[in-house]
């Protein structure tokens, strides 16, 4: 008789919060959400490696906080499948890495510029909000991105690590974005900071300008004068 698909989803997913590397796929999970949430979390492509203190102090709470589901899904299983605190896409190609892991390190290269080909533009607040040399996190439904302004113009990179599939955060003290599963960090315009380089995180499609809907800083004329700023995002990576 085959494993009962709640103690497979809980036996993956506890592995990948214990930090251990497994070589699987996420068609083998029951459950692909949890494994992929998991893997957020966990850093799972780097098996030595675990999550900081305050990232794994932060996940206990959550979890002794969660409501135990009413489906076939364990407490932890539907917590991780759920969780709220890692946003963005991750597609298959980088959900492979994370899971089946690599033993060498990867060299720094430029960041991958986004084109989205049917995307739209969202709209993430006013030029004003964004405080010069700062980077700002903006999300444009399941995916976000840091936002820097310099001036009267500004740049976007992914929010999401270019190692791990972990939400950056942003440390203002020390100006660098830094992943909260294996603390490594970036610049604010997305290059690898220490000496185990990583891929620069991939760039965003945002500028400033006026009256094209092309442009991700939309300056509408008016008695008083607004500028949005915007992110443009694939509409196939939002909806999943």
């Amino acid at each position: 008789m085959g494993e009962r698909p709640e103690n497979r989803v809980d036996r993956i997913v506890s592995g990948l919060l214990h930090g251990r590397r497994l070589r699987l796929r996420g068609g083998d999970a029951e459950e692909k959400e949890a494994v992929v949430m998991a893997a957020r979390l966990a850093a799972a492509r780097q098996g030595p490696q675990r999550m900081s203190p305050a990232f794994r102090k932060r996940l206990v709470k959550q979890l002794e906080a969660a409501t135990p589901p009413a489906s076939w899904m364990t407490r932890r299983a539907a917590l991780v499948a759920g969780l709220g605190v890692v946003a963005g896409a991750v597609g298959g190609g980088l959900l492979g890495r994370a899971l089946e892991g690599s033993g060498s390190q990867a060299p720094a290269t430029a960041g991958h510029v986004v084109r989205p080909t049917n995307g739209r533009w969202v709209d993430v607040g006013a030029l004003a909000d964004f405080t010069p040399g700062q980077a700002r996190i903006v999300k444009a439904g399941a995916v976000g991105a840091f936002v820097t302004r310099d001036g009267d113009s500004v740049s976007a990179v992914s929010s999401i690590c270019s190692d791990l599939p972990c939400e950056l955060w942003w440390d203002s003290s020390q100006h660098t974005l830094v992943c909260p599963c294996h603390n490594r960090t970036f610049t604010a315009q997305g290059s690898s900071i220490g000496t185990y380089r990583l891929p620069s995180l991939d760039v965003a499609g945002v500028s400033t300008g006026c009256a094209s809907w092309r442009w991700t800083i939309a300056c509408r004329s008016s008695r008083r004068r607004r500028c949005a700023a915007r992110c443009a995002w694939m509409d196939r990576w939002a909806r999943r």
